[in-house]
């Protein structure tokens, strides 16, 4: 298990009954980001902590399932759970899922960062279809969206292309 799904897991596991029950209709009734869909509800009410978990984590992928659980845990107004469970994803998330978003808006030398993952992360045809986006920032997009298949070592590629050729980025980033 992944340390987000652990952290996840845990926050479940310490609701009482009836908070986990509000929960999952909470989490029925969240905004979503684009793009995603909701958990069926007759799929969602029966589920357990342990089900539930996996279910979030399946849907969301990690990062955003960790997202969406603190989101509803703030709206049932459990800000003491919300933050613990953030801090514990703090320490868990790789720089790369925790640094998205300013990546996205921020690397300028998308190519670079290409090149020094082309043949060890990416594959010939994903390495040409984000090289065909027309900016920066779309580049970007498309090469987080092969990121979900990634494991630990390839994110640490990417942070390692990172440094070489934006280190100022990387470390303003790593003091925010």
């Amino acid at each position: 298990m992944g340390c987000t799904r652990d952290a996840i897991l845990d926050a479940l596991e310490n609701l009482t009954p009836d908070e986990f029950k509000k929960f999952k209709m909470k989490l029925l009734s969240v905004p979503l980001r684009e793009g995603y869909g909701r958990i069926p509800r007759g799929t969602l009410l029966p589920m357990d902590a342990v089900d539930l978990t996996d279910k979030l984590v399946s849907y969301y992928l990690e990062a955003y399932g960790a997202e969406l659980t603190v989101l509803v845990l703030c709206n049932m107004g459990m800000q003491e759970v919300a933050e613990q469970l953030q801090e514990t994803l703090r320490k868990a998330l790789h720089f790369v899922d925790q640094h998205r978003a300013a990546l996205i808006a921020r690397v300028t030398d998308v190519d670079g960062v290409l090149d020094a993952l082309y043949g060890k992360v990416l594959t010939e045809q994903q390495y040409q279809a984000v090289r065909a986006e027309r900016t920066n920032p779309t580049k970007m997009r498309m090469l987080f969206s092969f990121a979900p298949a990634w494991n630990l070592t390839c994110k640490d590629l990417l942070l390692q292309a990172l440094r070489d050729t934006q280190p100022y980025l990387v470390v303003d980033l790593e003091q925010s």
